[in-house]
């Protein structure tokens, strides 16, 4: 599934999304359904004590209103039955991007991908269970490599800057020194009277 079908796939679930005007759905999806089997399994035995239709329709609800986005600016999930969850991180703060599947996600394809930022305590956004989570973490990471891209044109632009004005600095504190000097020189004599004599380039003593 490319990313262009995937975003289209889910265009109808983001009404929630509230993007900047040059911000644009790179992909978009959620849970695999298949993630329910489980809940089928341990459900439809427990379905004549109506726990477990409780199990598998809670288990519907929560996979069938998650959502995750990613932009060419920032990371969406979406979370919530009853309420609505949004959290967004910026594509600058993300610091690690991985992956991982179970045995079963292994099996059906599809996995979890976890978010590190900067400065942050552990995982801060997982998308889980998404179809093809090696594909979603590539997404990431590409819109990562060219977000610090930019902005390390910007840094260098800056390093440049700074290395002039700190030349310019040196430069100007060495025309000040040699002002400040105005040619004067002292000098000590070797007398035992331990006198100093002051000479001026332009006068005798």
């Amino acid at each position: 599934m490319t990313a262009e079908t995937a975003a289209g796939d889910a265009e109808a679930d983001l009404e929630w999304l509230s993007l900047d005007d040059d911000e644009t759905v790179i992909w978009a999806g959620g849970p695999d359904r298949r993630t329910l089997i489980p809940a089928f399994v341990v459900g439809l035995p427990l379905s004549i004590v109506l726990i477990g239709l409780v199990i598998i329709a809670s288990e519907y609800l929560r996979v069938t209103n998650t959502h995750y986005v990613v932009t060419n600016r920032a990371l969406y999930e979406k979370t919530g039955v009853l309420s609505r969850d949004v959290k967004r991180i910026e594509h600058g703060k993300v610091q690690d991007i991985s992956y991982s599947q179970s045995a079963l996600g292994t099996h059906f394809g599809y996995g979890t991908v976890e978010v590190s930022t900067a400065g942050g305590s552990g995982v801060e956004m997982a998308f889980k269970s998404v179809p093809d989570p090696r594909a979603v973490q590539q997404h990431i990471s590409d819109r990562i490599k060219r977000k610090r891209g930019d902005s390390g044109a910007d840094r260098t632009t800056d390093d440049v800057l700074e290395e002039i004005l700190t030349e310019l600095r040196a430069i100007r504190a060495a025309v000040d020194g040699d002002g400040n000097g105005g040619g004067r020189s002292t000098v000590e004599t070797g007398a035992t009277d331990d006198h100093h004599y002051e000479y001026d380039e332009d006068q005798s003593v």
